[in-house]
């Protein structure tokens, strides 16, 4: 059984005339942080980075076919 975690998944437009990016929020339980980002994009080619901070929450930097996005998992 997996722990309970906010989800931020960030999407950071590349756009030269949009700054903004796409956010999405979710409350999940999930066994394996890096399994479930794999699931998400298992057609796309990933370079993933993790970052472990002292309070507990992991970050993951993807960059997905040139694409920048984030994954912010705060456990609850």
């Amino acid at each position: 059984m997996g722990k309970e975690y906010e989800v931020v998944h960030e999407i950071f437009n590349s756009c030269s005339n949009n700054q903004m990016r796409d956010v999405f929020i979710e409350e999940l339980e999930i066994e394996d942080l890096e399994g479930f980002i794999r699931g998400k994009h298992k057609d796309k080619e990933l370079k993933i980075e993790r970052e472990d901070l002292e309070d507990g929450t992991v970050i993951f930097h993807l960059d997905t076919s040139g694409m920048l996005q984030r994954y912010t998992f705060t456990e609850i």
